[in-house]
């Protein structure tokens, strides 16, 4: 037989890649401890790591226990007292863990200490040490019935994968995420965690799922949650649907708050998670979620958790109609309570309203109550009893300057380009010709003073030819993906696509913002020569380039001018504002334990804070942005920003760099949005503002801001060079 390369692996290299597929991290390890321990019957399972997990793991519960037999043949591999073989497989699973590989692959990848004695047992009992795959001492030992499974130096023969672990915090938001979600999906278990000696949170045990979401929510979240009963689904694959979904005002940036589980099990399921935001319509921004717990109850034989070593995640074999049940289920607990319209985001996870000045209070009511019966908009009494407070679209509110804050703003914070932080922070003065909120904070400004008085209007109004209506009656009338009613810089209406190109052109002198002429053609240092035709469906500017034609993306423009002075306002330690009374703002038990990690990142940033007990924090300082000062509970947001960049960046992070993705994202608040017609004038300022960028063709996300197509480009593209074609000219 000739030779060959290819070879057997020896034992100790399988174990450690098989290893690789269940245990990724110190979060990997405590989902498959706290697992069995849920398995065993155990009515209280204790949490404990050391530097998030990094350097230490204890689960402790009061399970079934094991004998000494037991124990032994546990850390062998592939095997387990859960199913027999592949027909309790196909059958439908029942219990959490199945695979057999837990204790024995934790073992391959660390020093593992398992005490553990079996209930009604008279025998000491049994502890069991396993190092790097081996059992290396079986002795008796003294606890009460239960097992304790103590993991130490994680990953300490495993160099290369201890090295690509994230910050300690990071690593702990991971074991914090897993073993809320156990907690919450068995509320008749009482559940602690414990980092570094300080308690997390604990869960009673009593069976009340409110309770639970009350143990590592909070107070606040837990009396926004609406309980869904799902009594009444339409036809589907589940048996039953239950749990509970906050109300649209109670929300977050990411979406580590969704919590859907199948019989039981914490599962990813895209399907659920996208019917539950169905379920909300409009009440929700693009970039806001709400806190979910939901429980799914589906026949055993039709759904597979069998895709992956982790089984987090679930295969169901009638998808659509579990979307189908799931939006009907959550959706009817809604309106149940009154909470789905179809109008624009409320509350929270509304943008900033736009503030409009008339000359005096009377114009304000007047124009108010008229607005109020354009829109249909109704005081809706159940919002009281339901414990919340009465909407912005029950009634616009009078501020003490005669200004109306009116309900109804675009839903569009941002297009696609990027996302909006924040989401209640600030009040932006309207523009005189009724540009959008977003366009008239950013680096091309189109008024200067920012106010508008009832008078200006009427007679802007009457030269154009326009009436002067809110912002809040014009988005009533607009779809999201189109145009702002009088949002252009110059005061006009947006024309049509097809005559987009052609609106600079007309028989009045463009002017720029600061009064000069406009030069249609100009140089730049960065930039190339261009000479602006217009916009091109109220996103992208088309110019004229010595080279061929050039398309500007205006958000991705504008986002990075704004990135860039941000940076700059950041880095001279200008941007703080002290808030006259401390506020006080309350943070789940995931985010009250990542503060004290962060605390010198977010002062870093302008938000100043100190803890006000357990769960809360109390900030006496805000960013300020663009003479604008973020919401004290952006707080929170900034937390998850801060644990979602340090995962996607490798090792130690440093807080420059979390900063900076903070700021990219704070920049695109101002910047003017897409679907927004702009005069020339700010076309040309916003060019002028770009090419002064030390980076002007990317925006801080990494999208291109200006696109090039050159001549030689054009002329392949409509095939110009075709043989004869000269000829046939020349002749």
């Amino acid at each position: 037989m000739s030779e060959t390369e290819i070879r057997e692996l020896d034992e100790s290299t399988v174990q450690r890649i098989a290893a690789g597929e269940v245990v990724e991290r110190p979060a990997s390890a405590v989902k498959e401890l706290v697992e069995n321990s849920l398995d065993a019957d155990a009515s209280r399972v204790d949490v404990e790591v050391e530097r998030g997990g990094i350097d230490g793991i204890v689960v402790s519960d009061d399970g079934v226990g094991m004998t000494e037999a037991d124990v032994r043949a546990a850390v062998r591999e592939h095997t387990t007292s859960k199913i027999d073989g592949l027909a309790d497989l196909e059958s439908g699973l029942t219990t959490l863990g199945f695979r057999g590989e837990a204790l024995h692959t934790i073992g391959a990848v660390s020093r593992l200490t398992i005490t553990t004695k079996p209930r009604d047992a008279d025998d000491a009992a049994t502890e069991l040490r396993y190092e790097g795959g081996e059992v290396t001492d079986v002795s008796p030992a003294g606890r009460p019935p239960g097992t304790t499974v103590a993991v130490d130096d994680l990953f300490y023969n495993t160099p290369a994968r201890r090295k690509y672990l994230k910050t300690e915090a990071t690593e702990f938001a991971h074991v914090n995420r897993v073993v809320t979600r156990y907690a919450l999906a068995n509320p008749d278990v009482a559940v602690s965690l414990t980092h570094d000696g300080r308690e997390t949170f604990s869960t009673t045990g009593r069976g009340d799922l409110r309770s639970a979401v009350l143990s590592v929510y909070g107070r606040e979240v837990a009396e926004a949650m609406i309980e869904v009963p799902g009594d009444d689904l339409p036809a589907g694959p589940l048996d039953g649907v239950s749990g509970y979904v906050s109300h649209p005002e109670t929300n977050r940036s990411g979406r580590e708050y969704v919590s859907t589980f199948v019989n039981g099990r914490y599962v990813t399921a895209d399907a659920v998670r996208e019917a539950v935001l169905e379920a909300y319509g409009g009440q929700l921004a693009a970039d806001r979620y709400p806190f979910v717990v939901l429980f799914l109850d589906v026949p055993p034989a039709s759904v597979d958790v069998n895709v992956h070593p982790r089984k987090m995640e679930a295969r169901f074999d009638d998808e659509a109609g579990l979307r189908r049940q799931v939006e009907g289920a959550v959706e009817d607990a809604l309106l149940d309570h009154g909470l789905v319209r179809s109008s624009a985001p409320r509350g929270r996870s509304a943008p900033d309203e736009t503030s409009v000045r008339p000359d005096d209070g009377a114009a304000a009511e007047s124009e108010r109550d008229g607005n109020e019966a354009a829109d249909g908009v109704q005081t809706d009494a159940g919002d009281a009893d339901n414990g919340h407070t009465a909407r912005a679209d029950a009634a616009a509110v009078d501020t003490p300057d005669g200004a109306v804050a009116p309900d109804e703003s675009d839903p569009a914070g941002a297009d696609a380009g990027g996302t909006r932080p924040g989401g209640t922070g600030s009040t932006v003065a309207s523009e005189p010709t009724g540009s959008s909120d977003a366009a008239s904070t950013g680096s091309v400004d189109a008024n200067a003073s920012g106010e508008t008085t009832g008078s200006d209007a009427a007679a802007e109004a009457e030269t154009s030819g326009t009436s002067p209506r809110t912002d809040a009656s014009r988005a009533a009338d607009r779809d999201d993906d189109t145009p702002e009613s009088g949002g252009g810089r110059d005061g006009a209406e947006p024309t049509a696509a097809a005559d987009a190109a052609d609106k600079f052109d007309g028989p009045t002198e463009q002017r720029t913002l600061t009064g000069g002429s406009v030069d249609r053609t100009r140089e730049y240092d960065s930039l190339p020569a261009m000479r602006v035709l217009g916009q091109f469906r109220d996103t992208y500017v088309v110019a004229e380039t010595d080279e061929g034609l050039a398309l500007v993306d205006q958000h991705a423009a504008d986002e990075r001018v704004n990135y860039e002075r941000l940076r700059e306002a950041f880095a001279g330690d200008t941007t703080a504002q002290s808030l006259a009374e401390p506020v006080a703002v309350e943070l789940t038990a995931g985010e009250a334990a990542l503060f004290d990690d962060y605390a010198d990142a977010l002062a870093s940033l302008g938000f100043y804070a100190d803890r006000a007990g357990d769960r809360a924090v109390e900030v006496t300082t805000v960013p300020a942005v663009f003479d604008e000062t973020l919401d004290p509970e952006d707080l929170r947001d900034v937390l998850a920003s801060f644990v979602e960049t340090a995962e996607d960046a490798s090792g130690r992070e440093t807080v420059e760099s979390l900063a900076d993705e903070f700021i990219a994202d704070l920049a695109c608040y101002p910047s003017v949005t897409g679907n927004t017609s702009l005069s020339e004038g700010a076309v040309t300022d916003l060019l002028a503002a770009l090419d002064g960028c030390e980076n002007p063709y990317a925006c801080p996300h990494g999208r291109p801001v200006v696109i090039e197509l050159d001549d030689d480009e054009l002329t392949d593209r409509f095939e110009r060079d075709y043989p004869g074609h000269g000829g046939r000219r020349s002749g």
